[in-house]
């Protein structure tokens, strides 16, 4: 491999790792991109699963730490992310199934909402203190598991941890505060990726050396993020809007290239 290649691809993972720890979530939308303009790999399919693994293990170093604080409501985030397995795991297999520009255009059209969703003011959550229970289960698991799988195809089908959508998915179903929120998505994120990258890995479409780069980036980029996010703590939303915008030109250029 060569040193520019290893290069691109650490610098990615950091990139990626740095975004997550900084304002929770968003980081893994720009694996795809990163992977096919900055570090070389030509394939999108390829691309895809490849990204799927760095995004997954992001997300577990990110859910341990979140486990630690008790932000995570794991009753709800087990249902969501089981209906989601199931969703990613048809999404995955659509995804392979799409001519590789197509896919890669209409992932630009994503990246353009996601862009725009990071414009948005959060959702109010009621329920602080959230529980799933069986006096609870007849008005939260239909919710859980519809949200869970609409999620989960769209995070297979696109190779995308999905995050972005979790969040508010799981304040709609639940109305646990953000914060929370963003501890428990990161069971959905770690098992969406989990599923992409088995579909993946079994078709072959797993760059093993080039993933491995971007983890080990991304552990040092997370550290970094989430340092920086206690002393920008007030700041963001102007970096949730920084970070949409350039989301925003990233998908335009991929969308105006496929066109």
């Amino acid at each position: 491999m060569e040193p520019a290649v290893i290069l691109a691809a650490l610098g990615s993972g950091l990139l990626i790792g740095s975004i997550l720890g900084l304002i929770g979530g968003g980081g893994s939308i720009l694996a795809v991109p990163l992977l096919i303009y900055g570090v070389g790999i030509t394939d999108p399919h390829t691309a895809i699963g490849t990204g799927a693994v760095s995004v997954a293990a992001n997300a577990l170093l990110g859910l341990w730490a979140h486990g630690r604080a008790q932000n995570v409501k794991w009753r709800c985030a087990a249902v969501f992310a089981v209906s989601g397995v199931v969703g990613a795991s048809l999404g995955a297999h659509l995804g392979k199934a799409v001519d590789g520009q197509r896919l890669l255009t209409l992932f630009g059209l994503v990246m353009v909402g996601v862009g725009l969703v990071s414009f948005r003011k959060p959702i109010r959550a009621e329920a602080p203190d959230v529980r799933l229970s069986w006096e609870s289960a007849p008005h939260l698991l239909p919710r859980l598991i519809g949200s869970g799988g609409a999620v989960g195809l769209a995070s297979g089908f696109f190779g995308i941890g999905g995050g972005f959508l979790i969040v508010p998915g799981l304040m709609w179903a639940t109305a646990m505060p953000m914060g929370i929120a963003v501890g428990t998505s990161l069971v959905g994120v770690s098992a969406f990726g989990a599923a992409t990258t088995a579909s993946y890995a079994l078709s072959g479409l797993v760059n093993w050396p080039v993933a491995a780069l971007m983890i080990t980036g991304g552990m040092a980029g997370s550290a970094l993020g989430t340092a920086a996010s206690r002393s920008l703590s007030q700041q963001k939303r102007a970096l949730s809007a920084v970070f949409g915008t350039i989301v925003i030109l990233v998908g335009g250029f991929i969308v105006w290239s496929g066109l």
